[in-house]
């Protein structure tokens, strides 16, 4: 079992369920907890793998397919969704929320500029 490196920093149950959510994004179908322990990094017991993904599963952020002892999971929903509930969530906590879009506007690069107008522009026909 590979043990942990004592000078690298205990990630957050946050930091571990984004990694293990961002290997499911990436892979082609369902993963087990061995295959995602695997594309997450050897650091990781197996124990730990499983408990965020049950986590993940009781948040319903993830689907688990099968039986128990040979489950696979898949996320319920796709990074892009997620990230967009994320900066709703943000916006929704502001007083300003103008205030709030200009400076996120004034951040983006012309190429994110130009597909935040047309996704504004098809919204709005």
């Amino acid at each position: 079992m590979a043990r942990r490196d004592a000078a690298r920093p205990r990630r957050s149950a946050g930091q571990l369920e984004g990694e293990i959510l961002s290997a499911l994004w990436a892979a082609d179908g369902p993963m087990t907890a061995i295959e995602v322990q695997a594309a997450v990094g050897d650091d990781l017991a197996y124990n730990t793998v499983h408990t965020i993904l049950t986590r993940l599963h009781c948040k319903g952020q993830v689907h688990r397919l099968g039986p128990a002892g040979r489950s696979t999971y898949k996320p319920a929903k796709g990074a892009a969704e997620v990230a967009a509930e994320q900066m709703r969530a943000v916006l929704d906590t502001g007083a300003d929320r103008g205030e709030i879009l200009m400076r996120f506007v004034s951040t983006l690069g012309a190429a994110e500029e130009a597909a935040l107008r047309a996704a504004l522009d098809a919204e709005g026909s």
